[in-house]
């Protein structure tokens, strides 16, 4: 520990896959994290891979090892030499974690799992005193051989962590690990951040030209990366069974978005706005009548743009993920609808009979941004992560 004008000062060590400019569900985590904790009685480090991300002025390069500040917080970013089965693969990581832990010497390890590069060597490195948080954020599901080979691995770090963080329930008893480990889990729910959804003037004259654009259709929405967790063409294939007084608009971009765009080619119903800025996203959350989250696998461990889209009053469909924190996040029959995995026909259905119950759509609207107010916002997400680390 380190003391600070007579404070005494605990230090924590984040390890993330990356941190911003790149832009992703974990990413954002630890960025909360850091958030969280800054200015309190906590000092803060961050490593993490490079990786080719850029936002305005802020660029970084996947091959450049570089010692970087982000919020405040100092960040190492390793220089990486290929990815394989979306894992990063640098050459200069281990040299700096031993670094940064023998330098450094933290009271608290978070590592943001799955890492399966970085856990290989992590836990020989790490003192006997040294408390160990394992950020659980999803199985490996994907990569079947993968996952049977880091079997052990994922065994060794549950065993070692003194807390596991869940960002649901249903994940817990859903995974077949954590369920081996239920006492040591602690659930923190994902959480939005109100200051880059605030709506501005801008975005609310957007809002309307978009209503004005699409009048007389029921406008329903979906944003997220083009891959195929994502189930987005289930979308696609949903919106053909629609008539023309919808309109699918489908934001994001992807390894899939060539083919779901071949596979909606002859839908005049549905639109792709390609990448969405902060500000236009606000927007599409303003104008349309239904927020669509067709995800299909427990890859989707939480759905923070689901939970956003909620939070501005939108009704959601989802499908039922089991051991997936996205029908935690959507209430079947309260804040939307759930229909069964993979059911192209329900979720059709679903979405017309929001369609035709204005009353229903607005019950589940409401519902949904008080759910989000009670459950998912910064401010509990902050008082969650600083009781965690004043236990450890």
């Amino acid at each position: 520990m380190n003391k600070q004008r007579g404070i005494i000062m605990k230090k924590l060590l984040q390890i993330s896959n990356y941190i911003y400019p790149h832009i992703g569900g974990i990413e954002q985590t630890a960025r909360d994290i850091t958030n969280s904790l800054f200015g309190g009685d906590v000092e803060q480090k961050v490593i993490c891979f490079n990786e080719d991300a850029q936002d305005g002025d802020y660029i970084c390069y996947r091959k450049e090892t570089v010692y970087d500040t982000v919020d405040d917080v100092e960040v190492i970013r390793c220089g990486c030499i290929a990815k394989a089965a979306s894992q990063s693969i640098s050459l200069v990581y281990p040299r700096e974690l031993h670094r940064v832990l023998k330098e450094y010497d933290p009271d608290i390890v978070l590592l943001h799992y799955p890492n399966p590069f970085v856990s290989s060597f992590l836990l020989p490195m790490l003192g006997d005193n040294t408390k160990f948080i394992l950020y659980w954020h999803l199985d490996i599901t994907k990569q079947k051989i993968l996952g049977k080979m880091f079997h052990g691995q994922s065994m060794k770090l549950l065993r070692r962590a003194n807390h596991v963080v869940v960002t649901s329930p249903n994940y817990i008893t859903g995974s077949p690990y954590l369920s081996q480990f239920k006492q040591k889990c602690i659930i923190i729910p994902s959480c939005i951040r109100t200051d880059r959804l605030t709506v501005t003037p801008n975005a609310q004259r957007k809002a309307e030209q978009i209503r004005e654009k699409y009048k007389g259709k029921t406008i329903c929405f979906s944003v997220g990366r083009h891959v195929p967790y994502k189930g987005l063409t289930y979308l696609v294939q949903a919106s053909k069974q629609l008539d023309d007084s919808f309109e699918i608009l489908i934001g994001g971009k992807g390894p899939l978005t060539d083919s779901l765009k071949q596979e909606a080619k002859h839908d005049q119903k549905v639109e792709f706005l390609g990448k969405v800025s902060d500000e236009d996203l606000i927007s599409y959350y303003l104008a349309c009548d239904i927020f669509t989250f067709p995800s299909i696998t427990k890859n989707e461990a939480f759905g923070i743009a689901l939970a956003e889209g909620m939070y501005f009053s939108r009704p959601a469909v989802t499908f039922t993920i089991p051991g997936s924190g996205v029908n935690y996040v959507n209430l079947n029959g309260e804040t939307g609808i759930e229909c069964p995995n993979g059911d192209v026909k329900a979720f059709a259905d679903a979405i017309r009979k929001l369609q035709s119950n204005e009353s229903l759509r607005m019950k589940y609207g409401e519902n949904a941004k008080k759910r989000v107010e009670q459950n998912f916002m910064f401010q509990q997400f902050k008082e969650q992560i600083g009781e965690l680390i004043s236990m450890v």
